[in-house]
């Protein structure tokens, strides 16, 4: 046998092929020790966008997720952006609104765009773009619950439109008795109340507030109107005067008369009154109709000038000079630290379309559907 070796013809093939079975096991033990030893493991790379793609993420669990009443606002974002893209990539963008027209999913047309933006976040000239689009976007979401009048976005304006539909009925009843429409009453009631809001803060945050009514005013004006004693006994007056420039006619003659013997304590109790609102309704409804009077007779009609009308209830029957060009104003108001003019308010309301569904427009704001006088009292 060792005879057999020394022939270089067997020992040389021998050792190769010894050599080769210790090298492969020589690989196999080691490929066994590094699976065991978990050398073999590939550790893999962190994409340098990771906390992009986290951010994504999050953005749209819960952004999207919450805001369900936002998807108008999503579609015109998704469009503007593929507009924006198509000025710089038109192939990508026909890609997108394909995709956005088929599958009718705003959320994921814009995880696509995302995506483009992340590839084009060296492209300086479209992340200028974006930038500005995406400043308008936030803009329109911080615009999109509130009034574009911003005294309508305090607390005080939610428990008024809370307050005043509990007595829808009773102006209801004051408009077709007198004629006035409820909408252009209510303007003046608005500016009286908001006032009172504003300025009696811990009234306000006692009563007015948590029970959700309206003030009801007991000094120097009073009612949830703010009618003025004085002014009350002037409207009284002239209703019965056939020649005076705000009379309105034999049928409203006696829609204010008193029964009883006592005028000034009746007045007061039927302003004052907590629990029905009625004639604070009714005073101020006559005296814009008186207003309307005026004006009409003397050639410059403000029938359709809800603002100036809130205004001269304002500022009362000595400020009322009829004329060709008249200023909105009367009390200046401040809402939270901004000034408004009780005729500014009044305008306001009347056109911002709030409460709208209970004291909707008529066909005119005067003697659009009058009724019989003699009902004042049952109403009432």
């Amino acid at each position: 046998m060792s005879k057999l070796f020394k022939s270089k013809w067997i020992r040389i093939p021998a050792v190769f092929f010894i050599a080769i079975f210790c090298l492969i096991g020589l690989f196999f033990t080691a490929t066994y020790l590094g699976i065991k030893l978990k050398l073999t493991n590939d550790s893999g790379a962190i994409d340098v966008n990771n906390r992009y793609f986290q951010e994504i993420k999050d953005k749209y669990n819960q952004a999207y997720k919450l805001d369900t009443s936002a998807v108008e606002q999503e579609k015109y974002e998704a469009l503007q952006r593929i507009l924006l893209l198509n000025q710089f990539h038109p192939k990508n963008a026909q890609y997108i609104l394909n995709a956005y027209l088929e599958s009718d999913n705003e959320i994921e047309t814009l995880r696509m765009l995302d995506a483009v933006d992340l590839e084009l976040k060296e492209n300086k000239t479209y992340q200028r773009e974006l930038t500005a689009l995406n400043r308008k976007f936030n803009q329109n979401k911080s615009y999109k619950n509130t009034s574009v009048f911003e005294w309508m976005n305090i607390s005080e304006w939610q428990d008024f439109k809370i307050a005043v539909a509990k007595d829808k009925k009773i102006i209801d009843s004051v408009a077709q008795v007198t004629g006035v429409e409820a909408r252009l009453i209510v303007s003046c009631l608005v500016g009286e109340q908001i006032r009172l809001f504003n300025s009696k803060r811990e009234i306000y945050k006692k009563w007015i507030g948590p029970m959700k009514v309206l003030s009801v005013e007991t000094q120097f004006s009073f009612g949830v109107t703010g009618i003025k004693e004085l002014t009350a006994q002037k409207i009284e007056k002239y209703l019965k005067e056939p020649n005076c420039v705000y009379y309105l006619g034999p049928e409203y003659e006696h829609l204010l008369d008193f029964k009883t013997g006592d005028p000034a304590t009746e007045r007061m109790d039927r302003l004052k009154d907590y629990r029905n609102h009625f004639y604070s309704y009714m005073y101020a409804a006559v005296f814009l109709k008186q207003m309307k009077m005026q004006w009409q007779r003397a050639g410059f009609p403000i029938d359709n000038r809800p603002e100036i009308l809130a205004t001269l209830f304002n500022v009362g029957f000595p400020q009322s000079k009829p004329k060709k060009d008249p200023l909105v104003g009367g009390s200046t108001i401040k809402i939270y630290d901004k000034p408004h003019t009780f005729g500014a308010i009044a305008y306001q309301f009347y056109y911002s379309g709030e409460l709208f569904d209970l004291f909707p427009f008529e066909k005119t704001k005067f003697d659009f559907q009058e009724q019989s006088i003699d009902s004042v009292h049952e109403v009432n």
